[in-house]
């Protein structure tokens, strides 16, 4: 059975980039809708339903952030996945803040684009999958090869479906796509440290009300000193250990 393919609305007031990046797309096989307006996306999400929008931000009129409102629930998270691709990328602390799917900044590689766009469906259909099956989803931040494996290995023993990254910054990429139900987070993480990390999905709409359990072995004798980012809303428990057994009973306690 052929593969039904995926539509992609592409929604940039340059009428060239439209061009080429419609016959780039539809040489990847995807069905590609376009409009060169906000306004002009709206009349077609009133026909079609794209698996994702690729959303300029500079056009004439209520341009990209007034069509995400328009297409955004009251809690700010839009009905489509949506990609935001734009020359402006002093933007991108914004759409960190916002329940966006990703983001790029023009101009960028084709195969760039494209990768994007394949690991946000992906996403999206696994977090599909998952909910069908009734599967609970964590994203484990854990730097140490060794023991990610074995956390992983006990979480999904108990059920869960686990995906894990590697530094802080990757949590944030991470998130908004695949949806987990919990973060394990460590504390200790290159690039960013896990409690810079909680403070900063307390303020991100798409991932605020995930709870975090954050970790960290290093604080085995001294646990009843105050934590650096407990005092974040996400962050729902704090352990002095790196225990399998223990971040899954943990979890457990958490998620039911």
């Amino acid at each position: 059975m052929t593969e039904q393919k995926k539509t992609i609305l592409l929604v940039d007031d340059e009428k060239h980039l439209l061009v080429s990046l419609r016959d780039y797309l539809s040489y990847e096989n995807f069905e590609v809708l376009t409009a060169r307006s906000g306004e002009d996306a709206l009349r077609v999400l009133e026909k079609s339903e794209p698996n994702l929008i690729v959303l300029d931000i500079s056009m004439p009129g209520m341009g990209g952030v007034g069509f995400l409102k328009h297409i955004s629930s009251e809690d700010g998270i839009p009905r489509y996945p949506v990609l935001v691709l734009t020359a402006r990328g002093a933007m991108r602390d914004f759409f960190d803040a916002v329940a966006v799917d990703g983001f790029l900044e023009k101009p960028c590689e084709e195969a760039d684009l494209i990768r994007k766009i394949r690991k946000i469906l992906a996403n999206r259909e696994q977090v599909r999958q998952d909910d069908s099956g009734g599967q609970r989803r964590i994203l484990l931040a854990e730097d140490d090869v060794g023991i990610a494996s074995r956390v992983g290995e006990v979480l999904a023993a108990e059920g869960y479906a686990v995906d894990t990254v590697r530094s802080g910054p990757e949590i944030l990429d991470r998130a908004p796509g695949f949806k987990p139900h919990l973060i394990l987070l460590k504390e200790i993480l290159p690039k960013l440290n896990g409690s810079a990390v909680a403070s900063l999905i307390d303020v991100m709409p798409s991932i605020s009300m995930i709870p975090v359990i954050l970790y960290d072995d290093t604080r085995a004798d001294a646990a009843d000193a105050p934590w650096r980012g407990s005092e974040n809303k996400c962050v729902r428990k704090t352990l002095a250990t790196s225990s399998p057994v223990l971040l899954a009973k943990a979890a457990k306690e958490l998620l039911g």
